[in-house]
Formats: C-alpha cells, sequence, structure tokens
C-alpha cells in the first residue's frame, strides 16, 4: 500500500501538510489484514475535506446555540476525524513494530496523535450537548480552546509520525544501495564464470528493489530539480546494468586484454557514482540543505537581468548603474560559448556579436535617462526611461532568441547527419575484420562527433530554460562523454579478438547505449523548443483503468501480475523509447489542428498519453507497476483505437472517392492492429516467459498503432481544413447539413459499430490508485 501516511494527513490537513512537512513516506508495509480497507476508509473523510477539515471545527462561529443539522455535522466531522486518526495511528505503530530502533519514538508520536484525535471527538460528541433550550437549539462546543489545542497537537504528532516515517524510507533505500554496493565490489574481484553468473543473479535481484524504492521516491519527489536529478542517475544505472554484463563476461574471456579491462573499469566506475547522487539526492529531500549549484546558463542570466532593469520602474534607486553595466557583461561573457565554438558559422557569430552590441547600447541609453531621472529626483521612471527599458529587455530577448535559433539548429543538423550511425556501423566492421588501422581511423571520427554533441549539450543548457531541462542537458553531456570512449575501448578488444562473440555483444550493447541517448537528445530538444515556445511539455498522464463489469477482476483469477527483471526491462527500453518519440509525434501534429475539440483530435491525445505510459511501464516508472496493469492499459488502448476508427469513418462520408480511399485504406490497417492488440491483451499466459512475450508483442503492436495514427493525422487534417472552407462558402449551412444526412451510410457491423458509451473517461486519481492496489493483491 502506497503512502498511505501521507495521504491520510492530506485529508486531514488539506495540502498544506504538505509545507508544514518537508518529507513524505513513499511505502509503507502493512499487514495484509488491514491494507485492503485503507482506500474505502478515506469516503468519510471526504466531506472534511470539502469543508477544510479540522479548520472547520476551529473556526466556527461563536455561537453557543445551534440547530440540530449543525450539531449532526459538527459530530459527523469530529467522528470522521477521530477515525481517520485511528487507521493513521494504526498504521504508524504497524510501521514501529517492524523497525524496532524507532519503536519507541513512533509509538509516543502515535499515542498523542490517538490522543489528540479522541479529544476532537469528544469534544463534537452530540452526547454531551446540553438539554435544549426554549427555542428548540442545543449548546454545544463551546470550548474553542480546547479543540484548537487538541487541533495543534495533532498536527505536531502527525508531523512527527512522517518525519519518522521519512527516515525508514530512507534508511530502505541506504540500505538497499550498501547491498547494491558490495555485491558490485564482489563482481569485479570474480575471476571465474560460474562464480560471475552467480553473484551477477544475486545482483539483478538487488538492483530491481533498489530501483524499485528509487522509482517510488522519485514519483513522489516535489522538487522538478531533485526529480530531474533522480531521473538522471537511475538511467544511468538502468543502462550500465547491461553494459556491466557484456563488459565484465568480456573481460573474464580476455583477462589478459588492457582495452577490455579500461572498459569494464568505467562502467563499474559510472555505477557508482550513480549509487552515489541517488543517496544524495534522497537525503537533501529531507533536510534544508541546497542542491549542487548548476553551471550559469545564458537564459537564467538574461532572465535576472531583465528583472533588474524592470524593477528600476518602481525603484530608482534599487540598483547602481555600475551593477546594471557588470551584469550585462556578466551576460555577454557567457555568449562566449557560442562564439568561440569552431562549429559555429561566421553568420551565426556576426548576428551574435550584432546583438550583445545593440545591448550594450540599449543599456547605455537606459543607464543615461536613469541618471537624469534621479538628478531631476523623480519618484518613478520618465517616459525617456521607460522607453530605454523597453529596448534593454527587446534587445536582451532577440540575443535569446538568437542563441536559441543556434543551439536548435545544431543540435536538429547533428541528430539528422548522426542518425545514420556510420562511425558505429564502420567500427564493428572494423573490428569484426581484426583491422586495428580502421579501427583507430574510424576512433577518431567517432572522437570528433562525440566532441560535437558534447558542445552542443552544453549550448542547449545555455537556452533550456528551465532547471530540470538544464540538468538532463548537463547529464546527456556527460553520457556522451564517458560514452564515447567505451564505445572505443570495445571496438579495440573486438579488433583484437575477431572471433570472440562476447566481445562483439559487449560492443552492440555500447553503440545500442549511443543510439538510446541520440534518441533521449531528440526528446529533450523537442522539449526545449516546448518551453521556448510558451508550451509546458509535459504530458498529460491517462488515468483510466477498465471499467468494473467488463473488465472486471474476477474474470482475471488465473491472471497473475508479474514484475519484469532488470534485463527484461533493459531489452524493453528501446522498444519504449519509440513509444515515447512517436507519442510526442502524435501530439505535435494534434497541435497543428484548429478544432482542438474534434473527435480525431480527442482520441489521438489519450491513445498517445496511454501509450506514453507504457513507455514509463519500460523504464519501471509510472502508474503501471506490473504486468497486469499493462496488459489492461493495452486494452483500454486498443478500444480508444477502435473509436477512433469510429470517427474516422464517419469522417470519410464527406470525402470524394480518391480522398475516402486513402482514408479508408490507412483506417483498415489501424483497425488490424487493435484488433491484433486486443486479442493479445485479452489472451491468457503462463510462465515468466510467455509473460514477457506477450509484454514485448503488446508494446510493438502499440507501436504500430501509434504509427498509423500518425500516418492519418496530417492528411485528415489537410482534407478537414479543404472541406471546411468548402461548407463556408455554401450559401446555406443547412444545405450542407441535408447532403451529409443524406450521404450518411448506415454503420456497418463489426468492429467499426462501436458505440460512444464504451469510452473511458478519466478516473479520479482516489478510484485508480484503489484499483492498481486491488490489482497488486491479486
Amino acid at each position: 500500500m502506497h503512502r498511505i501516511l501521507r495521504q491520510f494527513s492530506i485529508y486531514l490537513f488539506g495540502r498544506r501538510m504538505q509545507c508544514c512537512c518537508a518529507v513524505k513516506l513513499q511505502k509503507c508495509r502493512v499487514d495484509h489484514e488491514t491494507s485492503p480497507d485503507f482506500p474505502s476508509t478515506w469516503r468519510p473523510l471526504r466531506p472534511l475535506y470539502r469543508c477544510e477539515r479540522i479548520t472547520t471545527l476551529i473556526n466556527h462561529k461563536d455561537k453557543p446555540k445551534k440547530s440540530e443539522r449543525t450539531l449532526a455535522a459538527i459530530h459527523r466531522v469530529g467522528q470522521a476525524v477521530s477515525v481517520a486518526v485511528g487507521r493513521f495511528v494504526a498504521v504508524g505503530e504497524a510501521i514501529a513494530t517492524e523497525n524496532q530502533e524507532l519503536k519507541d519514538e513512533m509509538g509516543q508520536a502515535c499515542f498523542e496523535a490517538r490522543r489528540a484525535g479522541d479529544a476532537i471527538a469528544q469534544l463534537t460528541d452530540a452526547g454531551s450537548a446540553l438539554p435544549s433550550q426554549p427555542d428548540g437549539r442545543l449548546t454545544i462546543f463551546s470550548d474553542r480552546t480546547g479543540m484548537v489545542k487538541a487541533a495543534r497537537l495533532l498536527l505536531s504528532s502527525v508531523t512527527k509520525v512522517l518525519v519518522l516515517a521519512d527516515r525508514i524510507v530512507i534508511k530502505q533505500i541506504t540500505t538497499s544501495r550498501n547491498k547494491v554496493l558490495v555485491t558490485l565490489d564482489h563482481l569485479e574481484r570474480v575471476s571465474t564464470f560460474q562464480e560471475f553468473v552467480q553473484i551477477f543473479s544475486q545482483f539483478g535481484n538487488e538492483m530491481v528493489e533498489f530501483a524499485h524504492l528509487t522509482g517510488d521516491r522519485q514519483n513522489d519527489l516535489k522538487d522538478e530539480k531533485k526529480k530531474a536529478r533522480m531521473a538522471a542517475a537511475r538511467a544511468v544505472l538502468e543502462k550500465c546494468t547491461m553494459m556491466l554484463l557484456t563488459a565484465s563476461k568480456t573481460c573474464l574471456r580476455h583477462p589478459d586484454c588492457e582495452s577490455a579491462r579500461i572498459n569494464k573499469d568505467a562502467v563499474f566506475h559510472r555505477m557508482r557514482c550513480a549509487l552515489e547522487q541517488v543517496i544524495e539526492i534522497v537525503t537533501e529531500a529531507r533536510s534544508c540543505g541546497e542542491n549542487k549549484v548548476l553551471p550559469a546558463s545564458i537564459h537564467d542570466g538574461i532572465r535576472d537581468f531583465k528583472c533588474s532593469v524592470e524593477c528600476l520602474r518602481e525603484n530608482l534607486h534599487a540598483l547602481s548603474p555600475q551593477s546594471v553595466g557588470s551584469q550585462l557583461e556578466a551576460l555577454v561573457e557567457r555568449t562566449e560559448d557560442f562564439t568561440d565554438s569552431a562549429y559555429t558559422s561566421h553568420e551565426q557569430r556576426q548576428a551574435i556579436l550584432g546583438l550583445c552590441q545593440l545591448a550594450r547600447q540599449d543599456t547605455q541609453q537606459l543607464v543615461h535617462a536613469w541618471v537624469e531621472a534621479q538628478s531631476a529626483h523623480a519618484k518613478e521612471a520618465t517616459e525617456d526611461m521607460e522607453v530605454a527599458i523597453l529596448k534593454t529587455c527587446q534587445s536582451v530577448n532577440d540575443l535569446r532568441r538568437e542563441l536559441h535559433k543556434v543551439a536548435v539548429g545544431r543540435a536538429s543538423d547533428l541528430l539528422k547527419v548522426h542518425g545514420e550511425q556510420l562511425p558505429l556501423q564502420a567500427l564493428k566492421a572494423a573490428g569484426a575484420e581484426g583491422n586495428l588501422e580502421a579501427v583507430a581511423e574510424y576512433s577518431g571520427k567517432l572522437t570528433e562527433q562525440k566532441e560535437q554533441l558534447v558542445e552542443t549539450c552544453r549550448l542547449l543548457c545555455h537556452v533550456s530554460g528551465s532547471e530540470p531541462l538544464e540538468i538532463t542537458c548537463i547529464h546527456a553531456e556527460e553520457t556522451f562523454h564517458v560514452i564515447g570512449p567505451q564505445i572505443i575501448s570495445a571496438a579495440q578488444t573486438l579488433a583484437l579478438h575477431p572471433s570472440s562473440k562476447i566481445a562483439k555483444e559487449n560492443l552492440e550493447v555500447f553503440c545500442e547505449a549511443w543510439e538510446s541517448q541520440l534518441c533521449d537528445m531528440a526528446l529533450l530538444l523537442r522539449e526545449i523548443n516546448d518551453v521556448f515556445e510558451g508550451r509546458r511539455g509535459d504530458k498529460r498522464p491517462y488515468l483510466s483503468l477498465p471499467r468494473p463489469g467488463k473488465h472486471s477482476l474476477t474474470n482475471l483469477k488465473t491472471a497473475k501480475a508479474v514484475k519484469l527483471d532488470a534485463e527484461e526491462q533493459t531489452s524493453m527500453a528501446k522498444l519504449g523509447l519509440e513509444l515515447r518519440l512517436l507519442s510526442s509525434d502524435v501530439d505535435t501534429e494534434v497541435e497543428k489542428w484548429e478544432e482542438q475539440e474534434h473527435d480525431i483530435v480527442r482520441q489521438s491525445q489519450s491513445l498517445a498519453s496511454m501509450a506514453y505510459n507504457m513507455h514509463l511501464f519500460t523504464r519501471g516508472e509510472g502508474l503501471l507497476k506490473t504486468t497486469l496493469d499493462l496488459f489492461h492499459q493495452a486494452e483500454v488502448l486498443s478500444e480508444e483505437g477502435l473509436q477512433l476508427c469510429s470517427s474516422l469513418h464517419t469522417f470519410s462520408t464527406q470525402l470524394v472517392d480518391e480522398e475516402k480511399t486513402l482514408v479508408v485504406t490507412e483506417m483498415e490497417k489501424l483497425v488490424a492492429l487493435c484488433q491484433q492488440l486486443q486479442m493479445g491483451a485479452k489472451s491468457p499466459v503462463q510462465g515468466k516467459t510467455a509473460t514477457f512475450q506477450k509484454v514485448d508483442s503488446s508494446i510493438q503492436t502499440t507501436r504500430g498503432i501509434l504509427a498509423a495514427v500518425l500516418s492519418l493525422l496530417p492528411l485528415c487534417n489537410k482534407l478537414n481544413r479543404k472541406y471546411k472552407s468548402e461548407r463556408s462558402s455554401l450559401g446555406s449551412p443547412q444545405d450542407w447539413r441535408e447532403r451529409q444526412d443524406a450521404s450518411t451510410p448506415v454503420k456497418e457491423e463489426g468492429a467499426l459499430n462501436i458505440k460512444n458509451s464504451n469510452g473511458f473517461g478519466v478516473k479520479s486519481l482516489e478510484q485508480h490508485m484503489t484499483s492498481l492496489n486491488l490489482l497488486e493483491s491479486k
């Protein structure tokens, strides 16, 4: 049961509770007899939640006489608080039983919370009301001071329970990390294959446990910077696990090969750094310490400079002219990363330098108008000063736009050029032939490519527009910087041992990691563009699970929820990345539609969101925790796809023959894929291998569905605009509707005849989490 204590505290005190206590519980282990009851116990708290919970009791009107209706309401609120506190305390006591070192502290905090809950229940007890007054009203709840004391005691004790529970979660993560480190040391020292296989099996299990603990923690983090750093560290661990396997096997097969040893040592070092970064983030999450300072970016410099300039409107003496000038010069100095680059064209360099000079001139004019306004003892910005402020802000905005254009343009060009992976293919071929000279030649080309990518990531960091994206850019830069030499050492090993299958496999793994990082960079580029254009760039999670009845859990008695191990999740990662890219492409195409409420648009967005959820599953993140959840999501996705087919069929009726044929042909492909996914999701499987194959098939088919949708969206958008313009030129809209009704055939039976009532809306988060918990209990 996930985060039970935190959920109860939110219901008791509202979202403000999370500000009062900066720590959260991620996962509580509770007896199976009590855990299924907790979601249902939240229901009595909903009226309390809507009327500001305990605040309602404290801020009641000072009227000693209350009607029976008011009396009953107060009594219900008090009892609901008491019941919720009792359940909250039960979880805390269960945690105390499992953690002896905190048993006394947790027990005391739970005792205080229970005492406060009992006090609130007693103060709101209808039985304590005085006899009815002549006017028919009752006297109750006059001890407001007692209620305030009880509420304060309850708040402090609940906060203490959460702090203690958070300490336990941090201890679990730290203990898991220590186990992984010990096993990692053993793996590094093994000398035989038999010993390696035995220890790596243990290492895999420990990494899976660590991945689940850190994944839950990442989902709970509220600080976006910490969340981005955690995601980067977990991505390193995810990719390095497979690298560690092949690099270690290669080193064991060829113990005297220096390049194999260098390759293996680099993987172990990177994993240890990532493990330390996770612990650093986790411990910072419960302290008031500052995060690591990020490198100064141009975006931040422009933002701070504009704030300084604009604040002069309110206070002419807020800054000195010298400080504004120094701030601008520091900003211009950061642009040297662009102008000093060997890969920046002459035209781009001149444009950046020209905009920097224009910013200096506008700032000098601002300073001049500013000094004149101060000399005239003006209380606010003069007209000349206002114009200078606007011109200065405009010039730095133009500079930011030009830098963004340069960075994004270079990244796009690099991704196009390096998308064919020619140096990697050449290295593989040269290594397989044992040609050391060719390996050295192509290693130089790969090194040059790596330097270009590293520098481009640095430029993207300058214009990313948000601190989480800056962290992601830094992670991408470090990844290219590290994996490049690892690929070269792996290729050298293969060239020295061209007949070694394990050396060839090792090189393949590192090349796949390089390709995966290029895919991540493409996504990063898209998110940076979204931020620059004012879009959030965040995907909406699709929170729908099959509705009760049609997809009843009773129909899945033989189904068993399975969690993939580390190796299986690694093999799923590439498919997951393709899903994420396709879902982003679908979102991009959807945004081009003028009619955002169109059925085709709405249903395509739902498909993209569900596919993104499946992508998160391949990374061990998101709301889909087990394979059973994934299959349910696949079934829902297939039905939504068939709904889209129904909308496409209706849309095609207004088209002429040639256009209609194009849409119907693509639509039939989509129907077949949706039916294939639906049948695959419903088919029962037994055993872990069969389950893994079903997961792979579901994701592959989902990828095909998104590809089909992606081919249909631009075509339908073009035709929709065409026919919309034709409709606007008709004499009467009524005539058009009549022609439409006359030309619309009766819906065919079968897959296309889908009732709208079978669609799935977005459920509330509480219902979704309850469904997930029920699935896990099965």
